[in-house]
């Protein structure tokens, strides 16, 4: 047997039976699920990147001396309160199990949890700067509280003493209508319900069965630090940093201190104290306006009677009725005793005027005046019908005169009238003539044309009538229309005979020769 090994033989024959690498990795895979089933792994998370596009987690859980692959079905990790982070120190519990594809075994984790407290703080403070850093934990974010909310709403377990210690403290300061939103205040689903409480409350409208709350009030009794954990939660730090309503937190005591308490409009103590500062006292209320109505009515008795004294100093200080008329009544007694004089004077004066337009009158009588001007009147006519014949007499030998000489100044009249009609016939000749002569109608008789293009305008050279240009010829007997062509340069003018100069002595005869 080893002679065949050493010279290359072929390998001694066994009766163990054959398996498919598939059969292989299954019975594998179903020995090691049998032998492990559930466990519980402490390591620290490597390598993790995320939710897979699929929803589905990879990464690897390690320690010092080894690494194990896991994953967290999609299922799985939306309900996970601990969600996956590189480098945390975790405790996973789920079912080993082997992937037959690489050869390789992992873990399938159904739930997920900090290593320890120092795990969960140093989770809990790299989440806090983290939101931090977002501006969630601004004072500037936060809202003050009404002063006497109408409805209160409250997020909190409803089997609790909260609620009941809450409940008793508004009805011993001032009892206002409560809402409870039920929820579970430690456990897995405690951050998804709390939530979704604070985003019910501020879903409710004016017109819903239910009012909407003024303000609200997120409580939970004291706990270590994993029971209070979800209230750490991211979900419910952003429900609160979402809330439109005010919102008071009071988890736990007053040493406990979750990242709800951060982003809450005012953080209270204890649930009690969150009721204490959600009213006021309805009995110092009440001393209050007392006190205030007091001050109010002894304030206002005061003033009447400062008004009453001023008046009655004013009172004083105003002279009597008949004092301030006295004067006025004077003025009045004169005035009517100068009226009366000045109407009786007025009466005597008209009637003066009156009895001297009589008189006046009596003497300038309208008969008399009348007759006098009857008897003028027929002098003047009379004076008047003797000159108008004299008149007439005169005027007759006045017109032989008239006539005479009427006759003289129409014949010399006529005479000059003949004389200018002859000179302004012969200056208007003179015109005449000139005007032809000066006219281009006599140059179109010569032979020469007047050129225009299609808008009537003058063409006095050949660019202004570029080929193609309509154009009216004006000739001596009428109009010719023509459209403007190729310019041809004109032919050169032919050579002029050189003259021959004259030697002395040769006379002109000679040059014809």
């Amino acid at each position: 047997m080893s002679d065949l090994t050493e010279t290359g033989g072929e390998a001694p024959q066994t009766n163990a039976p054959e398996i498919s690498v598939s059969e292989l990795a299954n019975a594998l895979k179903r020995t090691i699920e049998d032998r492990f089933g559930r466990v519980r792994v402490r390591g620290e998370i490597s390598n993790y990147r995320g939710p897979h596009a699929s929803g589905h987690a990879y990464f690897s859980l390690k320690d010092p001396n080894a690494r194990l692959d896991a994953v967290i079905w999609k299922s799985t990790f939306a309900r996970l309160r601990t969600r996956p982070q590189e480098g945390l120190e975790v405790v996973a519990t789920g079912r080993i199990t082997t992937f037959p594809g690489k050869s390789s075994y992992q873990i399938v984790i159904e739930s997920l949890e900090p290593a320890g407290l120092g795990a969960l703080m140093a989770l809990l403070d790299a989440r806090r700067k983290a939101l931090a850093a977002e501006g969630l934990f601004d004072d500037a974010r936060k809202r003050p509280l009404p002063f006497l909310p109408s409805v209160i709403g409250v997020v909190t377990s409803p089997t609790g003493a909260v609620i009941r210690d809450i409940l008793h403290r508004l009805n011993d300061r001032f009892p206002r209508r409560v809402l409870l939103w039920p929820v579970r205040v430690q456990g897995e689903s405690c951050a998804e319900e709390v939530a979704a409480g604070i985003r019910g409350f501020n879903a409710l409208s004016a017109g819903d069965a239910a009012p909407r709350p003024d303000v609200l009030i997120v409580a939970r009794g004291g706990g270590s630090l994993e029971d209070l954990w979800g209230f750490n939660e991211e979900i419910v730090v952003r429900a609160a940093a979402e809330s439109a309503i005010p919102l008071i937190s009071a988890i736990g005591h007053e040493t406990d201190t979750t990242l709800l308490d951060f982003v809450a409009d005012l953080r209270a103590p204890t649930p009690t104290g969150a009721a204490e500062k959600a009213v006021p006292v309805r009995v110092e209320l009440l001393e209050h306006l007392a006190m205030r109505a007091s001050r109010l009515d002894g304030a206002r008795r005061r003033a009447m009677e400062q008004r009453r004294a001023n008046l009655s100093t004013l009172a004083r200080l105003l002279p009597a009725g008949d004092a301030l008329l006295a004067s006025p009544r004077q003025r009045l007694d004169r005035a009517a005793e100068r009226l009366g004089a000045g109407v009786r004077g007025a009466g005597d004066q008209r009637r003066l005027r009156v009895a001297r337009a009589a008189t006046l009158l009596a003497r300038h009588s309208p008969q008399t005046e009348l007759a006098r001007a009857r008897e003028k009147a027929r002098g003047l006519g009379a004076r008047l019908r003797q000159g108008y014949r004299a008149r007439a007499v005169l005027a007759r030998q006045e017109n032989v005169a008239a006539r005479q000489r009427l006759a003289g100044a129409a014949q010399r009249l006529t005479r000059a009238v003949a004389g200018l009609i002859g000179q302004s016939q012969d200056r208007l000749d003179r015109l005449a003539r000139l005007q032809d002569s000066l006219s281009h109608r006599s140059a179109l008789a010569r032979g020469f044309a007047l050129v225009r293009d299609e808008n009537g305008a003058l063409v006095r050279s050949v660019a202004q009538a570029p080929p193609g240009t309509g154009l009216d010829i004006e000739i001596a007997d009428g109009r010719i229309a023509a459209r403007a062509g190729v310019a041809t340069p004109d032919p050169p003018a032919p050579p002029r005979p050189r003259r021959r100069m004259k030697r002395p002595g040769e006379d002109d005869q000679g040059s014809l020769f």
